[in-house]
């Protein structure tokens, strides 16, 4: 199998086996069921999406029970050889699934035909199944295919050349075996990994050594389901008490299939007789699942290939999240320190919205708004009474809650100012980020968000931030409205001048102009209130709020005025299908209550300081300079020593998510529910990445050289 392309399919072909013959008498009968009872469970649905082409290849029938056991043994394998070597000839991944792990011996013959070499083996059991004719108290095969893998001793097979190669073998989960399999394992050098030491070091790091050590050359995975523990695992023939939880089991096996030197998987040993409320096909179905899913690679170039170009995403691909933290493809966490540009305030999944999406999306999500429904009035109130404002428009995204602020302002300026009609101006500022809509970046001054898109529409003017004297400057009798972010983002976390918005709200008043403050980044506690422009006792005539109000869960976004401003708008004037949709307006009340109940504004506030405090104590020369308000900070780094870029792909390395922003700066805003240990944890990771940085560029200044001087006299930095 090569390497997948975004066009090429992993190709699996499930063979299924129909045999007890090497379990006990009484299990025999749901041990040859145990193919057809998986094939009825469906365990290969989805996988489609994974790009895979799964299909059942054969199902191969017990054979005549009047034959000697030890014959139909031979027999069967012969036959399972046969048609494991056949998928893979045709350039499939072979799946053997069955009720009896004796047919180990056939599936990895049969891979040993085409690989021509012998194989590394991943074992998971509860059992060594090492034993031999000789060893064997029983003499039953169920308890002998490892060893006769390894051309060990007389078997019932009669199979005398190994095809395994013992130095590549791994044994891992086991906890129930006589000490002869023990000594024959170690005698010719099998790793073993017992219950014990996974108990104490864990599955991902143990399972990741195991395939590490089975893995360099062609190899395959063989997995008895009597290694999970039973309350997970109750439909095997041989349960053994304290096994493998199976969840970390899965997610460590995730993409296996990707690997292109595995060449085949087994799954053995399922007996629907005793599986409780179908759990075990479950588990057959999640580890398939699991190991055909798309490797984070795979899923970048799909992206790439199929996908425009708009975007260019830190070189990983998030699989799940949960609080603070976020886990991608190969299971690797991470400590998320941007919180998805403030959407994910409250965390990821967060089980309170969770919870709360669930139940409405099982009674009423999506009527537009041509009737009404009984979740938005209640979030309509509920954000008139937290933020003081008489009406609300809610829409989706916090672009479309800026244009709403956009014609709300303009047609305000006709109906009340008087200003002529097509005449009326919008100041904004420099360095401002609104969005990117072909209106909205008519008033961008970033390059790129212009260059192609023009002819822009007209109405717009740019002003210096910081600077309410170049306001009002620019106000003109034509001038509707100055929309002004509280804290730039986008711009390189830009805190104005103390007093800055408040001097332009006197501006705006003086003038008869609305103040609207888009607060869709610094909104919701974020910089420590609940509204940015609060902390200078600032009330703007609108207000746009957006990402947060979502709880990290869907796009939810709000234009909030007083009647004098709202108004403006008739039916027909302005709408959206899913603005203010009940499953929108449902968990956005939930996560308004958490807001208020959580304290989370005050939480920001207080461990904001701290962030600051701690970012400023950092003596490195790399560090320009530390700004941010709240929860919502900037690390300005020396471009002579490392790009924002740059150090953000190291602090990716590092187990930290962050995004640069103008090219100088690293945004740190992690969700407002942040432990002060997780921060700290956060901060220390950072301060290490950039020391490691800056030694790469030749160490830290001596003490009490300038940095200036010292960073001169690096090579290729002035």
């Amino acid at each position: 199998m090569d390497s997948l392309g975004p066009l090429k399919r992993l190709t699996i072909r499930l063979i299924g086996v129909a045999s007890g013959l090497g379990v006990p008498a009484h299990r025999r009968t749901g041990s040859e069921r145990a193919a057809t009872a998986l094939e009825v469970a469906d365990v290969g649905a989805g996988m489609h999406r994974q790009r895979v082409d799964c299909s059942w290849d054969e199902m191969i029938d017990a054979p005549d029970p009047q034959l000697p056991r030890d014959t139909a043994l031979r027999l069967l394998c012969q036959q399972v050889a046969e048609r494991v070597a056949a998928c893979l000839g045709c350039g499939a991944l072979p799946v053997v699934v069955s009720g009896d792990h004796a047919m180990a011996v056939g599936t990895w013959q049969g891979v040993a035909r085409v690989v021509k070499k012998r194989l590394g083996m991943l074992w998971i059991d509860a059992h060594f199944d090492a034993h031999t004719l000789v060893s064997s108290l029983s003499g039953n095969p169920h308890g002998m295919p490892l060893a006769a893998l390894f051309g060990h001793g007389p078997n019932p097979w009669e199979c005398e050349q190994g095809v395994i190669d013992a130095s590549r073998c791994c044994v891992y989960g086991v906890r129930s075996y006589e000490n002869s399999e023990l000594v024959l394992l170690q005698d010719m050098g099998v790793k073993i990994v017992p219950m014990e030491e996974i108990r104490r070091r864990g599955v991902p790091q143990t399972l990741a050594e195991a395939l590490s050590h089975v893995s360099s050359g062609r190899f395959g995975i063989s997995i008895d389901l009597d290694a999970f523990d039973p309350p997970a695992a109750p439909g095997v023939n041989m349960p053994c008490a304290n096994g493998l939880d199976d969840e970390p089991v899965v997610e460590a096996l995730c993409g296996l299939a990707r690997n292109p030197q595995l060449a085949a998987i087994e799954i053995a040993e399922y007996n629907p007789d005793f599986d409780i409320d179908g759990k075990t096909a479950k588990l057959v179905s999640a580890l398939l699942g699991s190991m055909t899913v798309l490797t984070g690679a795979d899923y970048r170039e799909i992206e790439s290939h199929y996908g425009a170009h708009n975007y260019a995403p830190l070189p990983v691909v998030l699989a799940r999240g949960a609080g603070v933290y976020v886990w991608d493809t190969e299971g690797r966490r991470y400590l998320d320190m941007m919180s998805a540009y403030s959407a994910a305030s409250f965390g990821h999944c967060h089980p309170r919205l969770v919870a709360v999406l669930a139940r409405q999306a099982q009674r009423l999500a999506v009527t537009s708004r041509a009737f009404f429904n009984d979740r938005l009035p209640l979030l309509l109130v509920r954000l008139s009474e937290m933020f003081g404002y008489e009406a609300v428009l809610p829409v989706n995204t916090g672009l479309e809650a800026v244009e709403t602020a956009l014609k709300a302002a303009r047609k305000w300026g006709y109906r009340h100012k008087g200003i002529a009609v097509d005449r009326a101006e919008i100041i904004a500022c420099e360095g401002n980020f609104h969005g990117r809509s072909i209106a909205i970046v008519g008033m961008s001054s970033e390059a790129q968000y212009r260059d192609g898109f023009g002819p822009f529409p007209p109405g717009f003017k740019r002003v210096i931030y910081g600077d309410a004297a170049a306001l009002e400057a620019a106000i003109t009798p034509q001038t509707a409205a100055f929309l002004v972010e509280p804290v730039q983002g986008e711009g390189g976390i830009i805190v104005p001048p103390d007093g800055y918005l408040r001097d332009c709200a006197d501006i705006c008043r003086h003038h008869d102009v609305l103040l609207i403050c888009d607060e869709v980044q610094t909104g919701l506690g974020r910089t420590g209130k609940l509204l940015a422009s609060w902390h200078e006792g600032v009330r703007p005539d609108a207000v746009i709020l957006g990402k947060a109000l979502g709880g990290g869960l869907l796009p939810v976004s709000a234009f909030l005025a007083d009647r004098r401003v709202m108004d403006v708008f008739t039916p027909g004037d302005h709408g959206s299908t899913f603005g203010g949709n009940a499953l929108a307006a449902a968990v956005a009340l939930e996560a308004l209550d958490m807001l208020v109940e959580l304290d989370l504004p005050a939480r920001s506030a207080m461990l904001g300081q701290y962030l600051l405090a701690r970012l400023n104590q950092l003596e490195n020369p790399a560090i320009r300079a530390v700004r941010g308000r709240g929860l919502f900070a900037g690390i300005e780094l020396d471009p002579k020593i490392v790009d924002a870029h740059s150090a953000c792909l190291r602090l990716l390395e590092a187990g930290v998510l962050s995004k640069d922003t103008h090219a100088t700066v690293i945004r740190i805003a992690p969700p407002l529910i942040i432990e002060q240990a997780e921060l700290d944890d956060g901060i220390e990771r950072i301060a290490a990445t950039l020391r490691r940085i800056v030694a790469d560029c030749g160490g830290f200044p001596p003490r009490g050289v300038k940095e200036e001087r010292w960073a001169a006299s690096i090579p290729g930095i002035s």
